[in-house]
């Protein structure tokens, strides 16, 4: 009988978040995330085909964490305002609980080397994004966008204006200021009326 492995994929890929909160995704190799859990070069080799993998998988398990409660918020509201308010607060609040992910979130996939992913790992990020997409799709019909310019609107109160308040104390590695949900809320309020 197989003993059960000391170190589970969590743990390693928990490793190369923290090593790209820290160093951003350059730092993560293979040896680094095997050597910051204790973990033998194999085990990490034996759970990610190489280091194309092993980014895909830190980006995608962040990102789909992230996304699973920002969908949550904006299905979970039937009036599209207070979806589009709840949307704001989710960004920084999980940012809050989610530091090191949410320093990871600030790079872009590109960085993770999103051009040697494998085709399964290409198709899960457009899936999650094509989610995230219909969504706001929806949220801007609901809230009667008419056009061009509006939809932009939406976007950067749902999206770009959220990012923007955690963005600054992420990369400093400052705590969230208490009020900045508040804040988030006041601003996507603003700019959906």
């Amino acid at each position: 009988m197989a003993r059960p492995p000391r170190f589970d994929t969590d743990q390693l890929l928990d490793a190369a978040v923290h090593l790209a909160a820290t160093g951003g995704p350059t730092a993560v190799t293979m040896s680094a995330a095997a050597q910051a859990v204790g973990a033998p070069s194999g085990s990490i080799y034996h759970r990610f085909a190489g280091r194309p993998a092993l980014l895909a998988e830190v980006w995608l398990r962040t990102v789909e964490r992230f996304q699973l409660g920002y969908l949550a918020t904006l299905d979970g509201e039937p009036d599209p305002r207070r979806a589009g308010r709840a949307a704001s607060r989710h960004v920084v609040a999980w940012s809050r609980e989610n530091p090191e992910e949410a320093t990871l979130l600030l790079y872009g996939p590109a960085d993770f080397g999103r051009a040697d992913w494998s085709a399964e790992h290409t198709a899960r990020a457009d899936a999650g994004n094509g989610r995230v997409f219909t969504a706001l799709h929806h949220l801007t019909e609901a809230l009667g966008a008419p056009d061009e310019q509006a939809r932009e609107r939406i976007t950067l109160a749902l999206i770009d204006l959220p990012l923007s308040l955690v963005r600054r104390h992420l990369r400093a590695g400052t705590p969230l200021p208490p009020h900045l949900e508040a804040l988030a809320e006041e601003c996507t309020m603003a700019l959906l009326t």
